[in-house]
């Protein structure tokens, strides 16, 4: 199907600007798909596209793995389990992926992402070559899957492509992570400046760009931290997932002296352009240093919950000077209302207060801050913001009574009946303008995956800390 023409103008029954709601929004957009003019209190002229309900700045996923969506539903048995058990579990989902079922799958996965307000994604990837580890023929050819499947759905991909070396603190990769890793730092940032030249001929970088990910302390060596510290291009974002697990702490320590937030530190890692994925368990130095950097902490709120990893200290970084974005990680939830919603409600469980973050906060981490995080300019109603927008209905059963600045406590992505990319109508109704029901497109997706699955042997694995 061609894609959505973008408009023009838009006027909004009510619109969220500057912290709150006014109503008779009315928005000029140009050809870039970037707001030019904004007037609030005006009647809806001739010509303008409709958006009833209230209007809020769309959402910015800071964190994703697209293919942890086929574990959805299928990781719960029965006893106990663990985010380590639970790991067992995706790598053997990322031994069956190839460059066409990635595709599907992660159209799929994007497609649902548009239609629940979320119009750009930070994809830290690193399922980069075959199972054995050797390159595919075509070079890049997952990243280039992965890309094509978000231009399909319409949504701006920051592709974080993911640097992963090592099994664990002196540990070689497993056999189930060798199609992740590269030879060493050097070989990685190779492939990284070649992935960024492949991708700026072939992508229009409003639409897909490239930034950088290292996947975790244990996964990088320390003296690769160094390496890649000296080389890695200035203007890149970076991404790491950081003391997600007390194991993960303690094998750190164990193994260099420091915490992995003062590992990264003493390197020169931790700066404003760094976004610390989870940083659940963290002593208040670490929280210090994450903050005096301004570097963004990245919740996964319902992934943190499904894994039982914990509640991160996100008003203690706040205060601190850290910034908050929310991403969906493991998609066990596609929803920016429920990551909003359970950012606040941790915070009320660990802290016995109510309105540690306010409306306007939580819209902040779901919007501006996941766009700063992947390098984009924020989305919203505002001059020289991008016309990417959610229109929520405030006459549901979930949110009938609320008042229009307090949804993010009440509305979920079943409430969002537009959502707008560019100034291009690309979701009505949870059904994708030029795809479809992603329900579809996700059944099919996962049903092809296990038949993959049910002709590929598993990867063996082991355990690292």
């Amino acid at each position: 199907m061609s894609a959505p023409d973008r408009q023009a103008s838009f006027w909004c029954e009510q619109g969220w600007i500057n912290g709150g709601v006014v109503g008779g929004v009315r928005l000029e957009v140009d050809a870039l798909g970037t707001v030019t003019r904004s007037e609030t209190g005006v009647p809806a002229r001739a010509g303008d596209c409709r958006l009833a309900g209230v209007t809020f700045p769309a959402a910015s996923n800071a964190h994703s793995h697209a293919f942890h969506r086929i574990l959805r539903g299928r990781t719960h048995d029965a006893g106990t389990g663990s985010f380590w058990t639970w790991r067992e579990q995706m790598y053997e989902a990322a031994a069956t992926l190839t460059p066409d079922l990635y595709g599907q799958l992660a159209t799929a996965v994007f497609t649902e992402m548009v239609v629940t307000g979320w119009t750009s994604v930070a994809e830290f990837h690193y399922v980069h070559h075959r199972p054995d580890g050797s390159p595919y023929g075509q070079a890049h050819a997952m990243e280039r899957a992965l890309a094509r499947a978000a231009v399909a759905a319409g949504i701006r991909l920051t592709l974080l492509d993911t640097c992963y070396l090592a099994g664990g603190f002196g540990a070689p990769l497993t056999r189930g992570q060798l199609r992740f890793g590269d030879r060493d730092g050097a070989a990685w940032l190779q492939r990284l400046a070649s992935l960024r030249e492949a991708f700026a001929e072939e992508f229009d970088p409003a639409q897909v760009s490239v930034a950088a990910a290292l996947h975790s302390v244990r996964g990088v060596p320390e003296e690769e931290l160094e390496l890649i510290s000296r080389n890695l291009p200035a203007d890149l974002p970076l991404h790491i997932h950081l003391s997600e697990q007390p194991a993960e702490n303690e094998a750190c320590v164990a193994a260099t002296g420091l915490t992995p937030a003062l590992l990264l530190a003493k390197h020169g890692l931790v700066t404003r352009r760094l976004s610390a994925v989870h940083a659940t368990h963290l002593g208040a130095e670490d929280i210090t240093v994450l903050g005096n950097a301004g570097a963004t902490v990245v919740l996964c709120p319902t992934t943190e919950a499904d894994l039982a990893d914990g509640i991160g200290p996100a008003a203690q970084l706040r205060a601190a000077g850290a910034r908050i974005a929310l991403g969906t990680d493991q998609h066990a939830v596609v929803d920016p209302w429920l990551e909003m919603r359970a950012l606040e409600h941790g915070e009320r469980l660990r802290s016995g207060k109510r309105g540690r973050f306010a409306p306007a906060d939580l819209h902040t981490a779901a919007s501006r801050a996941g766009a700063e995080a992947q390098g984009r300019p924020s989305p919203g109603l505002a001059v020289g913001q991008t016309c990417d927008l959610m229109s929520v209905d405030p006459g549901t059963i979930r949110t009938a009574g609320s008042e229009a600045g307090q949804l993010a406590l009440t509305a979920t992505a079943a409430d969002v009946h537009t959502v707008v990319v560019g100034g291009r109508i690309l979701a009505r109704n949870g059904l994708h303008t030029r795809l479809g029901d992603p329900a579809v497109l996700l059944s099919a997706a996962v049903a092809a995956v296990d038949s993959s699955r049910h002709r590929t042997p598993p990867a063996a694995t082991t355990k690292d800390s």
